[in-house]
C-alpha cells in the first residue's frame, strides 16, 4: 500500500544543481507590501511560504538563501505584518507571507492581514505553489487549518514544510507524522509530500530547494 503524504526524497543529483544554482544567484528583498495594488508585476513564477508565528519561517527562508539576514528572525510573534518579496535569481520571486495566530494582536489588525492574504491567494496567476510551515513539534493546529482551508477554497495548491525537526523526539516523529497526514487528507489542495526540515541542522534544504526549482 502506497503511504498518503510520503516523505519526500532526497533529489538526484540534477535535481540537486538545478536548486543549488537557483538559490546561489542573486536573492535580494524587492518590496514590503500591504495592498494589493503595491504587488510587482505577474512577470515570473512565484512561491509562497506561510506558517503561524514562531513556526522558523525566518530561520527557513534564511536557510535556503544562505544569507542570514535576509528575512528577519524574530521572537515576536507576528513581526512579519506585510506580503515581502524577495528574488530568486532573475526567473522567480520567493514571497514571504504574513504570520497568523498570533493571540496579542489587535483584531483591526489581524483582519486587514487576512484580508490581504485572501486577495493575494485568490487573485495572483503566477503562484505556483504555496508552502505552508509546520511545527514538527506540534503538529497541525487548529491554526493551522483556518489556512488550509483559505488555500483549499482558493484552488492553491500547498505543500506542508515540517520544520524544527532535530528538536522531535525520535519516538515521537511517528505519531507526528501520523497526525499531519490525518489532517492533509481532509484538504484537496495538499501536495501529496510532505518535507521534513531543520534549518539549524540544514536537514531537508537541498531536496526543498530542489522542488522549487523543478517547478520553473
Amino acid at each position: 500500500m502506497t503511504l498518503a503524504f510520503p516523505l519526500a526524497q532526497e533529489p538526484d543529483t540534477a535535481s540537486k544543481e538545478r536548486g543549488r544554482k537557483l538559490f546561489a544567484g542573486n536573492t535580494d528583498f524587492v518590496k514590503g507590501v500591504v495592498a494589493m495594488d503595491g504587488l510587482p508585476d505577474a512577470d515570473r513564477l512565484e512561491v509562497c511560504f506561510a506558517g503561524r508565528s514562531n513556526v522558523g519561517k525566518s530561520s527557513l527562508i534564511n536557510a535556503l538563501t544562505g544569507r542570514n539576514g535576509l528575512a528577519r528572525a524574530s521572537n515576536t510573534p507576528g513581526r512579519t505584518q506585510e506580503i515581502n518579496y524577495f528574488t530568486l535569481g532573475d526567473t522567480a520571486y520567493l514571497v514571504d507571507l504574513p504570520g497568523y495566530g498570533y493571540a496579542n494582536a489587535p483584531l483591526p489588525v489581524v483582519e486587514k492581514w487576512q484580508r490581504l492574504l485572501k486577495a493575494y491567494l485568490a487573485g495572483r496567476q503566477t503562484l505556483r505553489r504555496a508552502f505552508v510551515l509546520i511545527d514538527a513539534r506540534h503538529g497541525v493546529k487548529p491554526v493551522d487549518e483556518e489556512i488550509l482551508s483559505l488555500l483549499d477554497s482558493a484552488a492553491v495548491t500547498f505543500q506542508v514544510i515540517l520544520t524544527k525537526a532535530d528538536k522531535v523526539k525520535p519516538r515521537d516523529v511517528r505519531p507526528m507524522l501520523a497526525q499531519v497526514r490525518k489532517a492533509l487528507s481532509k484538504h484537496p489542495a495538499a501536495f501529496p509530500e510532505i518535507v521534513m526540515t531543520s534549518s539549524q541542522k540544514g536537514e531537508g534544504i537541498a531536496t526543498l530547494r530542489s522542488i522549487i526549482a523543478d517547478l520553473e
